[in-house]
C-alpha cells in the first residue's frame, strides 16, 4: 500500500471512529451518566468541554470562536507538514503519526464546529441528533469527552484525572510515535563537504 493510501485510511478510520464513539455517547447517555468498563480504573464518563484540554476555557464566546478558527488554520498545516512527508517517503510510522494527529485535530474540530448545530443538549437528557431545538450555533458546539482512567481514587486524590476521547487518544499516539521516530520525521539535512 503506499504511503498516500495509508495516510488517507489512517485519517478516514481515526475520524469514524472518534466521531462514532462521541455520537453513541451522547445520543445514549445524560451529561456526568458513567458506566464502569474494567474494574474501577476504566469508566466511560459522558461529559463536554468547550475544546481546550482539561475544560479550560478563555475568553468567553470569542475565545471559543479563537480556539475553533486556530484550529482549523492548524489543519492547514498539519495537511502541508503530511503531504511533504508523503513527497520526501518518510518512514511509515511517521506518515502514520502525522495521520493520526491530523484526524484527532479534525475531530474535535467536527464537534466545535458542527454539534452546537446538530444535537439538542445533553443536560438531563439524552441527546437527539438532528434535533429540530439544538443547543448552540455553528462554531459554538462542545466537545465529547468520556475515556476515564483514574488509576487511583483516594479521598482527596485521583491519579490521572483526565477525562478524554478517540480525537485526543489519536493526537497522543501521533507526538508518541513523532517521539520514538524523531530522527527519521525530523532528518537533519547533510551539509556538503567543503
Amino acid at each position: 500500500m503506499s504511503k498516500k493510501n495509508i495516510a488517507i485510511l489512517t485519517v478516514i478510520l481515526a475520524i469514524l471512529i472518534d466521531q462514532i464513539s462521541k455520537i453513541y455517547v451522547k445520543t445514549h447517555f445524560q451529561l456526568g451518566e458513567e458506566v464502569v468498563v474494567f474494574h474501577d480504573w476504566f469508566k466511560i464518563h459522558f461529559t463536554e468541554n468547550n475544546g481546550m484540554a482539561w475544560g479550560f476555557e478563555f475568553g468567553g464566546k470569542a475565545g471559543k470562536l479563537f480556539l475553533t478558527l486556530f484550529r482549523v488554520v492548524a489543519v492547514t498545516g498539519i495537511v502541508y507538514w503530511l503531504w511533504q512527508s508523503i513527497k520526501r517517503k518518510a518512514h511509515t510510522a511517521v506518515i502514520i503519526a502525522i495521520s493520526l494527529i491530523l484526524a484527532g485535530a479534525v475531530g474535535n474540530i467536527i464537534d466545535s464546529v458542527f454539534y452546537g448545530v446538530i444535537f439538542d443538549t445533553s443536560y438531563h437528557n439524552v441527546a437527539t441528533l438532528f434535533s429540530d431545538n439544538p443547543y448552540g450555533e455553528l462554531f459554538y458546539g462542545k466537545v465529547v469527552d468520556m475515556l476515564y482512567f483514574p488509576i487511583y481514587e483516594g479521598e482527596n486524590f485521583t491519579f490521572f484525572n483526565a477525562i478524554f476521547n478517540g480525537a485526543d487518544s489519536w493526537i497522543t499516539i501521533g507526538v508518541a510515535l513523532l517521539f520514538i521516530f524523531n530522527k527519521q520525521a525530523f532528518p537533519k539535512e547533510e551539509k556538503e563537504p567543503k
